[in-house]
């Protein structure tokens, strides 16, 4: 759950740096009334997000208005005032918190997801970090800063508005808080947001004074989880081990192994669509025979058919296949009538 999670698009960059728009599935260029918001396009995002990414998607986005704008399909609805907590000081958000649970695997879900806050000017300020993982084993990390001021009706919800790059809002729904100062203390943010691109993207995070989810909260998450339709045990537990990156001997590794895999199903696949032919082949062989048969059937069926008095007027014609072919120059060949 960070600033540019929410970004739809994803871009290459020539050596030029001029930046051409993609598709994500396989690279191949498309116009951008065509683009999607899927889960691979967002990682790609993540991935080569930049500042000439965020130059290019601002202006595409924000000033040109070239992608449609995807509309709130009340995934995330907004929440019941009645299940939000009555009072929450935001001055006990102060300090060092892990995200150690997440609903949302598009937004919620990186490693070391450590997000240190404090209050300024009447704002709850976090300053967020987050890794990306990169297809070798490896990573970068990510940080962003945002801004929250709490709405003075509704303790329990948080606003982060006014935001310049693509205009985003998010706004925190805050289920369920236990903080005292103890091991144990934790955050349940129910979260919705829109930007230029998007409109009712959300998510649900578990903030945590300790790296790993206590288990002993485990009940509490669960019901405030449940007051807005969620299952908590379809959350996922983040990885906040926070450990140094694999020696790049081991990234290559893993790249090798990574393509040979993909090698070994490519010729798994070209060897199904081989079977396929044949087995297609053999089929329509044996739609051959079938109709062969049939056609001879047919003529014993009617030959069968005919009465004595026709049957004697084909054995006075007596003409043979081969007289035939003789008055026809050999061009029809026929069965002999029996």
């Amino acid at each position: 759950m960070r600033l540019n999670a929410r970004l739809v698009l994803s871009l290459s960059l020539s050596r030029s740096h001029s930046p051409v728009l993609k598709f994500i599935q396989g690279g191949i260029p498309v116009s951008f009334m065509r683009l999607s918001y899927s889960f691979s396009q967002i990682k790609c995002g993540d991935l080569f997000e930049n500042s000439v990414v965020d130059e290019f998607n601002e202006c595409a986005v924000s000033r040109k208005k070239c992608v449609p704008k995807k509309s709130d399909v009340g995934e995330f609805p907004i929440p019941d005032p009645a299940v939000l907590v009555k009072s929450f000081d935001i001055e006990k958000f102060n300090g060092k918190w892990f995200i150690t649970s997440g609903l949302n695997p598009t937004f919620d879900a990186f490693d070391c997801q450590l997000h240190e806050f404090h209050t300024e000017s009447s704002k709850l300020v976090g300053n967020l970090s987050w890794r990306i993982r990169t297809p070798d084993g490896g990573f970068f990390t990510r940080s962003a800063v945002q801004k929250f001021v709490q709405d003075p009706n509704q303790p329990g919800i948080l606003y982060n508005h006014d935001n310049d790059y693509l205009h985003y809002q998010d706004d925190w729904y805050i289920l369920s808080s236990k903080m005292e100062n103890k091991p144990d203390d934790y955050i349940f943010v129910y979260y919705r947001g829109r930007n230029d691109a998007w409109d009712g993207y959300g998510g649900a995070v578990i903030y945590t004074r300790s790296s790993v989810l206590p288990a002993s909260i485990v009940p509490d998450l669960e019901k405030a989880a449940a007051s807005v339709g969620r299952d908590f045990s379809k959350f996922i537990r983040t990885d906040n081990t926070c450990g140094p990156e694999p020696p790049l001997v081991e990234r290559l590794e893993k790249t090798l192994e990574e393509g040979e895999k993909n090698i070994i199903e490519e010729v798994k696949q070209l060897e199904g669509e081989v079977e396929k032919v044949e087995q297609t082949e053999l089929t329509l062989l044996q739609k051959l025979a079938e109709g062969f048969n049939e056609l001879k059937q047919d003529e014993e069926n009617f030959l069968r058919g005919l009465s004595k008095e026709e049957m004697d007027i084909l054995s006075e014609l007596k003409m043979e296949a081969g007289e035939v072919e003789k008055l026809f120059g050999q061009t029809l060949p026929l069965r002999k009538l029996r």
